[in-house]
């Protein structure tokens, strides 16, 4: 049976993930805390509050070593703490301007220094996702290990950075979910697009490496550059590992 294998969100966009075994979907959110932070770059043009393209933003297409940052969120607290195998731990309320300024200096040596380099920290009405909707990313696990197949070589499913990965599904089933509306647990999602990716799928979760031609495995292989897709939620409800997972209209 198709089914949610594992549940990840992104407290600060491009800048570490955590798991979760359960959470509670929104209609017309994104997943709860997720991209619910951006880092805006030196020559980014953003308004405080409101969405913004992610070239705004510090990310791991450009700082391929960002992909090997992890996170938790304390929401009680509204603390952050990030783990990164070049630096010492660190733990930050995103929202508080000593912590940005202390993020800043923490952050940097992990950019690259031809890239605009991070400047502050901000959020919006809603997750910083890289849709124009408040969305939920979905992968097929499946799918993942085509991927893997075609490059002869172990990946890891963080590589793209999504919020949902189902297992159970025949390779690529993900892409005839276009305009329809898929059950995830008690929720349900309108699919909408998909996910055209970018160079950060190429660099390795664990150390940042750029170690596997991930978009040209895609291109090669399959004659595009989609992977995974992006769904609205239009009815709420939770959404556990090993929540059941149905195209219902």
């Amino acid at each position: 049976m198709a089914h949610v294998a594992e549940i990840w969100r992104h407290p600060i966009k491009s800048h570490g993930r955590e798991a979760l075994r359960d959470v509670l979907l929104q209609a017309g959110e994104c997943l709860p805390h997720d991209r619910h932070w951006a880092v805006a770059h030196e020559a980014a043009k953003v308004v405080e509050g409101q969405w913004a393209p992610c070239a705004n933003f510090s990310r791991g297409s450009k700082a391929p070593l960002l992909m090997a940052l992890s996170a938790s969120f304390d929401a009680d607290a509204n603390m952050v703490t990030l783990t990164h195998p070049q630096r010492p731990d660190l733990t930050i309320n995103p929202d508080r301007a000593e912590d940005n300024a202390r993020f800043i200096e923490w952050i940097t040596p992990l950019c690259r220094p031809e890239r605009a380099a991070p400047d502050r920290i901000v959020k919006a009405d809603r997750g910083m996702t890289d849709t124009d909707f408040p969305s939920v990313s979905l992968i097929n696990l499946a799918s993942h290990k085509a991927v893997e197949n075609h490059l002869n070589q172990e990946l890891s499913p963080l590589r793209w950075r999504a919020n949902l990965q189902l297992a159970g599904l025949e390779a690529w089933q993900e892409r005839t979910w276009i305009g329809k509306t898929v059950r995830v647990g008690a929720a349900e999602l309108e699919i909408r697009e998909e996910t055209t990716r970018c160079l950060a799928t190429t660099a390795n979760p664990r150390t940042g490496d750029r170690d596997a031609d991930t978009l040209g495995a895609l291109r090669q292989g399959w004659g595009h550059q989609e992977f995974g897709v992006y769904g609205y939620v239009a009815k709420p409800g939770i959404v556990r590992v090993d929540s059941p997972v149905e195209v219902i209209a």
